[in-house]
Formats: C-alpha cells, sequence, structure tokens
C-alpha cells in the first residue's frame, strides 16, 4: 500500500471514530435531558409526538401485518392441479381467512362420554341465543366424520371469549380441562391419522416423529378402550429427535395416566431395531401399527402459522423429501406382517406426499401396498392423490422428468422426487387411494395421508434362517445399569441369555438383522437406511430399577391393601439405584419386556406411572407407601382392602372441603371408615344406572383415613373436574380453609364450629401433617 493511501485510510479511521465518539456522547446528553424533564400530566399532548397523547405512543403499531401473498405458490399450486377446476379462487380465500379452533374430548370412554354431556348441555345450550355485539355467536359443532361426537369445531375467537360472561365461563371450563387432561386443543386433520391405524388394544405401536403428543394421546386412548382392563396387551412406543420435545410429549401422554406408553429420544430415521423375548428366545420386535408423521415444509397450515405465507418455497420440499424417503423406509422395515402404516403431512406439495409413497413402494417391490380407506371416515371430504407433477427449483424452473436435470442440480433434485416413468407400474400402486385434504372443503388445514398395508418382507430382509453361534451370543446385549433386572436366578437369566435364537423373513434375529444391514451398506441399492451409532444426549435420565421379587419393600404393601394374588408385582420399578424408594412405577409386562432387552440400544425418556408414595413418617404406620391418585385406575382392581363406597354427596364434600369429619359423610360411608386403621384408603363411586340424572361414569379417588377425619389426594384440576361432571360450578376457593366454593356450598355455608376447629387441630391428617404430603397440594400436578 502507497504511503498517501495509508494516511488517507487512517484520516478517514479517525474521521469514523471521531463521529461514532460525538455521537455517542450526543445520545448521552439527550438521554440525560429527557430524564431531567419533568413528568407530564396524563393527557397532555406532546409537541414532539406529532400531536398525539403520551399514552398512546410507543410501539402503538406493533408488527406490519404479513400479507397473505405468494405469487410463487399460486403459479406453482396451480401449475400441478391439485385443486378442482373451478374451486381455486375459494381454496385462496379459505387459506387466507383464520382456522377455527377445534377441540377433541380426551380420556377414557365412561369419562369422555361425561364430558360430552356436560358440553352439550350445559355449556353449549347457554350460548344457543347469545348475542355479543349485536352478533348472534355460533354454537360449537361436531366434526360429522369424528366417531361418537368426541370433536368439535368453533369460530369462536379470543377477543370475543372475554366480552361475555357466559363466554367466559366457557371458556374458564375449556382451560381447566384442558390443564387436566381432559380435553385437547387439537387441528382437526391432525385427528385423521391415528383413526386411520384402527387400533385395537392388543397392537404393538410405534409412533416415529411424537412431539408434541396429540396424536400419540389418541392412540393411548384407543389401547384403552375396554376401562375394565388395567393392563392392554398392546403400547405405544412414542419417538422423537428432539429432547427437548421428548419432555412436552411426557407431559401430554402423563395426563392419561397409561401403564403402556414408553417415549424415547431417536432419530427416526435410524431408530433402532428392538429385541424381546419370547419363550426364552430373542425376537426381533416388529410393530402392528406404526404412525410415520413426519418433518414437512408445512404449507397446509398457513391458516395458522401465517410465516409460511412469505417464506414459502419449492427448496423447502426439495431438501426434506430424502429425510421423509428414509423414516418411511425405517417405519416399513418395523412394521409387522399384515401391519398397518400410516404416512402423513401437513403439505400439499406432491414432493413430500405422492413422490415419498411412490419411491416407497418401488423399492418394496410388492411386499407394501395401499389400503383402500376411502369408506373409514364417513362424512370426510377429501381429494385422491395424484398420479403425475413435476419438480420446480427456487426460481420457477420445471423439470418433468429426472433426466432434464442438469448434472449440477443431482445433489438438490433426486430421481424418487419424479412419478415412476413405467405407467404399468405407475397405476398398480393406485397413488388415487392417497387422501388429499383441501382447506376450502370442510373449513380445515391442508392435509395428506396414505394408508400402507405389509404384505411380505422388505426385499432386503429376505434371508435364510440362521443358527447363531456362540461369538454372536457374546455381542448379545445384557441387561445395563439402566435398567436393572433383580427377579429369579442370576443363572436361569444367562442360560436364558445363551439359547439359540432362529427366525425367518421379518421374524429374523438381531444377529442376522446386524449382517443384513452391514451388507446393504456395501451394496447401495434399494437397502433400508444407513445405520448409525447412537449418540446420547439431552438430559441424563434416571435409571428404570425393577423391584426384585425378595425386596422386603412389597411383603407390608401386598399385606395392607390385600392385593390381589395375580398382582404382576414384578412390573414394578423405581428410577433409583440408591437409599430409599421414594416413589413406585408400574409399566405393563410388555413393556417391561421392551426395557430389560434393549437398555443399551434405546434412550428412554419416560414410562410408566406412579402408583405408590413413601409417606415421610410412615413407620409409624403398617404401611411406609399411600396411594397416588395417577395410577390408582390402573391398580384399583388389585386391591380388596381398605376401600370404601361413597355416594355422590360423599364425593362432593370430600371434593369440596380440606379435611371433612366422618360425621359429615354419609351413614354407609361413616359405617366404613370408622372401624378402619389409620392410613392410605381407596374411595370409589359406582354410578347408580337407575339414576340418569347422577354422574354415569365410576371415580376412583385416593385418600387419607386420619384420626377424626378424612381427605383426598387428588390435584386441583382432577377436583374441579369432577364437581363439574357432578352438576357444580365452581366459583372459588378460600385457601386458609381448604374448602372450594361451588354453587351449592355458597347458597348453604356451613362454618366450622369450635368442636371441629380443635378436632383439626388434633387429627394427624390436615395438610401440615399428613405423612409425605405438601400443605398446599396432596398430589403434583400431572
Amino acid at each position: 500500500m502507497q504511503p498517501e493511501v495509508q494516511r488517507a485510510c487512517g484520516l478517514v479511521g479517525c474521521c469514523v471514530r471521531s463521529a461514532c465518539a460525538a455521537a455517542w456522547a450526543m445520545g448521552r446528553r439527550a438521554r440525560g435531558r429527557r430524564f431531567q424533564q419533568p413528568p407530564q400530566p396524563e393527557g397532555e399532548e406532546d409537541a414532539s409526538d406529532g400531536g398525539r397523547k403520551r399514552g398512546q405512543a410507543g410501539w402503538e403499531g406493533g408488527y406490519p401485518e404479513i400479507v397473505k401473498e405468494n405469487k410463487l405458490f399460486e403459479h406453482y399450486y396451480q401449475e400441478l392441479k391439485i385443486v378442482p377446476e373451478g374451486e381455486w379462487d375459494q381454496f385462496m380465500e379459505s387459506l387466507r381467512e383464520p382456522l377455527p379452533a377445534t377441540l377433541r374430548i380426551t380420556g377414557y370412554k365412561s369419562h369422555a362420554k361425561e364430558i360430552l354431556h356436560c358440553l352439550k348441555n350445559k355449556y353449549f345450550k347457554e350460548l344457543e341465543d347469545l348475542e355479543v355485539d349485536g352478533q348472534k355467536v355460533e354454537v360449537p359443532q361436531p366434526l360429522s366424520w369424528y366417531p361418537e361426537e368426541l370433536a368439535w369445531h368453533t369460530n369462536l375467537s379470543r377477543k370475543i371469549l372475554r366480552k361475555s360472561p357466559l363466554l367466559a365461563k366457557f371458556h374458564q371450563f375449556l382451560v381447566s380441562e384442558t390443564e387436566s387432561g381432559n380435553i385437547s386443543r387439537q387441528e382437526a386433520v391432525s385427528m385423521i391419522p391415528p383413526l386411520l391405524l384402527n387400533v385395537e388394544p392388543h397392537h404393538k405401536i410405534l409412533d416415529m416423529c411424537a412431539a408434541p403428543g396429540s396424536k400419540t394421546t389418541q392412540l393411548i386412548e384407543m389401547l384403552h378402550a375396554d376401562m375394565s382392563v388395567p393392563f392392554p396387551e398392546g403400547f405405544v412406543i412414542a419417538n422423537d429427535v428432539d429432547n427437548k420435545r421428548c419432555y412436552l410429549l411426557v407431559h401430554q401422554a402423563k395426563r392419561l395416566s397409561s401403564p403402556c406408553i414408553m417415549v424415547v429420544n431417536h432419530d427416526a430415521s435410524s431408530i433402532p431395531r428392538l429385541t424381546v423375548d419370547v419363550d426364552g428366545r430373542k425376537e426381533i420386535l416388529f410393530y402392528d401399527r406404526i404412525l410415520c408423521d413426519v418433518p414437512c415444509s408445512g404449507d397446509g397450515t398457513m391458516r395458522k402459522n401465517i410465516d409460511v405465507w412469505k417464506k414459502w418455497t419449492t427448496l423447502n420440499s426439495l431438501q426434506l423429501h430424502g429425510l421423509q424417503l428414509r423414516i418411511a423406509t425405517r417405519g416399513a422395515e418395523q412394521l409387522a406382517e399384515g401391519g398397518r402404516m400410516v404416512y402423513s403431512t401437513c403439505s400439499l406439495n406432491p414432493v413430500e406426499d405422492e413422490a415419498v409413497i411412490a419411491a416407497l413402494l418401488e423399492k418394496s417391490e410388492g411386499a407394501l401396498e395401499l389400503a383402500d380407506v376411502s369408506a373409514e371416515l364417513p362424512g370426510l371430504k377429501w381429494m385422491p392423490g395424484v398420479s403425475q407433477w413435476k419438480v420446480m427449483t427456487r426460481d420457477g424452473q420445471w423439470f418433468a422428468d429426472w433426466h432434464e436435470v442438469p448434472q449440477g442440480r443431482h445433489t438438490q433434485i433426486r430421481p424418487t422426487m419424479f412419478p415412476p416413468t413405467d405407467l404399468e407400474k405407475l397405476q398398480a400402486m393406485h397413488l388415487e387411494r392417497c387422501l388429499r385434504i383441501l382447506p376450502h372443503h370442510q373449513n380445515t388445514g391442508g392435509f395428506f395421508v396414505a394408508v400402507l398395508v405389509k404384505k411380505a418382507p422388505m426385499p432386503w430382509n429376505k434371508r435364510h434362517p440362521k443358527v447363531q453361534n456362540k461369538s454372536a451370543e457374546a455381542r448379545e446385549p445384557r441387561v445395563s445399569s439402566h435398567v436393572a433386572a433383580t427377579e429369579g436366578n442370576p443363572s436361569d437369566q444367562s442360560e436364558l441369555e445363551s439359547q439359540m435364537i432362529t427366525g425367518a423373513g421379518d421374524s429374523e434375529t438381531a444377529h442376522n438383522t446386524e449382517n443384513t444391514e452391514s451388507n446393504e451398506k456395501k451394496d447401495g441399492v434399494c437397502g433400508p437406511p444407513p445405520s448409525k451409532k447412537m449418540k446420547m444426549f439431552g438430559f441424563k435420565e434416571d435409571p428404570f430399577v425393577f423391584i426384585p421379587e425378595d425386596d422386603p419393600l412389597f411383603p407390608p404393601i401386598e399385606k395392607f391393601y390385600a392385593l390381589d394374588p395375580s398382582f404382576p408385582r414384578m412390573n414394578l420399578l423405581t428410577r433409583t439405584t440408591e437409599g430409599k424408594k421414594r416413589q413406585l412405577y408400574m409399566v405393563s409386562k410388555e413393556l417391561r419386556n421392551v426395557l430389560l432387552n434393549n437398555s443399551e440400544k434405546m434412550k428412554v425418556i419416560n414410562t410408566g406411572i406412579k402408583v405408590w408414595c413413601r409417606n415421610n413418617s410412615g413407620e409409624e404406620f403398617d404401611c411406609a407407601f399411600r396411594l397416588a391418585q395417577e395410577g390408582i385406575y390402573t391398580l384399583y382392581p388389585f386391591i380388596n382392602s381398605r376401600i370404601i363406597t361413597v355416594s355422590m354427596e360423599d364425593v362432593k364434600t370430600l371434593l369440596t372441603q380440606e379435611n371433612p369429619f366422618f360425621r359429615k359423610l354419609s351413614s354407609e360411608a361413616y359405617s366404613q371408615v370408622k372401624d378402619l386403621a389409620k392410613g392410605s384408603v381407596v374411595l370409589k363411586y359406582e354410578p347408580d344406572s337407575a339414576n340418569p340424572d347422577t354422574l354415569q361414569c365410576p371415580i376412583v379417588l385416593c385418600g387419607w383415613r386420619g384420626k377424626a377425619s378424612i381427605r383426598t389426594f387428588v390435584p386441583k384440576n382432577e377436583r374441579l373436574h369432577y364437581l363439574r361432571m357432578m352438576g357444580l360450578e365452581v366459583l372459588g376457593e378460600k385457601k386458609k380453609e381448604g374448602v372450594i366454593l361451588t354453587n351449592e356450598t355458597a347458597a348453604s355455608p356451613e362454618q366450622p364450629g369450635d368442636e371441629d376447629a380443635k378436632q383439626t387441630a388434633q387429627d394427624p391428617c390436615v395438610p401440615d401433617s399428613v405423612p409425605g404430603c405438601d400443605a398446599a397440594a396432596a398430589e403434583p400436578s400431572r
């Protein structure tokens, strides 16, 4: 550099630094002057603000409104002709309208029917003749295609909900029931894939991309269709690649209190093959049902995610196609013969939809076929899948065939993105059996669903039966420190693990599969997704430790609650290997089998439901563990002692008062409770079919029998839920006295007398002294 140029640069840098310093100093002085100005009276105009009032200045405009226009989007989908002729304007108008809110009544059938009865006969009736700002309020309507009227949609906005006391009460009901897990806010089209899986209680189900979990909860409900069966034979393994979203998934699933759900954290495209013990042999776990709701560009969600309008480009679909195909392929591999897999996206783009299905069908060589589900959801309007489409780049360049794609674009555009060129093969695929949901047909979001049935093993899984040799036995995974199983004789366990494993086709052994996958990596043709070494990331989870048969902890529990001999004690586990066991959890025997045989292969985030909690001073009583409300519906069928049958009036008393005395219960309940020893009890309400006006679903509550009073261990939201189901309107809560005010208690307030106060002070059942309980909340909210 010349000396003159160097001097010039130095001069410019000096000037810039001086200007910055001066600006900073001026800004500081201006801020100082502004802070020294006396405050103006409210409402006085500020001349420097263009005559606006100070109270209205600032972030008045907020963010600029997003313009709901995208010419490339319109050009792309008009060219592909995914919308029937003459409906394009309706389609675009619908996309620009906000999405109506939809809710689904969750939970097991008898409870769901009671919530539906409450909604229809109380809240919806109150809205029928309601007007807000001169406009008649539109009453929520059921989704015509959802079974048993358990899903509803409404156009009520949050703004309108706040304008009327009746609407505010309806809104409060929805919020409270959502928190307790009895109502779920879920987009209408999102409810379709689980329905098309046709789940039965004995099915083993994999949800590959499960978070946030609304579809997972639907699957769990289907497993528990019969409430009288505490442990269905089936289970749901819910997976998500995002560690943090897995905890959201756990929160959703926990609200249903099922022992048949396991949440795991893996990349769905390389989710490990699991093995289970079958009559002393280790066999690969194949799933009867798989939900494959893959990550997508989401252009069907424009009505609620308005950012998509300005961000939409075909590049998103081109980048996701490969991942979607790998996930779907991995799912197809793990599907049992005769099983059903649903592939779904919230995208309308054939590159993410039919292209993935066509590529999967082609590589399956007849092992998979599309099921005709046109008659399975009567009332649902849908368009058939397309069989011809083109691929467009982000800059608007079209390609109708792979051979047209220039070499430079081969990394971005792949052969599997195009429809098959062999017309006979294309017709045999029956892509018209896919379902396309368009927003303007039933006022929903856009969606794509395809239902696949597995007819035979995938081509790369067809291997002759092999006998596992001793060198392979040495590689067989043992139970790790993460899952400690201490039941039975250790020598029996090692003998079981060393037995030969045989299998054929899709029943091949784990050893077979490892060989198969390594061979396919060499071929690189039409094979399974490349196997990846599992990476552990996110939070380190506590271990799952099954209670050994000879553990001295269990006999006192068994005796205190007179547990039935059929109680599956081997399914009890804790989450600690050291110190006192504070919580006892329970899983189904099928999930226990999965846990014991796959601890080294998978990262389990959560499984099991809490059934017992240790009392802080449990040694004073006959049993150190009290019942937990979370698992009481699972545990109740095995309990033969300490059950108190209560009436509906008793339930109201127990749920509205913190520690009601025995004399406040009905004579029947009083006669049962007075002779019981202190400790945990079960409170059971049986519906009276002869009196249809009363609550028609059974209720099981956990309680504590104190010296002279009784209390329930039920989370607040669950209390409010049961009170509403019994027709009571919750008005408020007296926290100091632990009383919930309802329309009945407010009409006839009953103040505790001096005698009650003395008894309360002496009773070990008051919140401050209930063993193992917090004064504010007997049971933490799930």
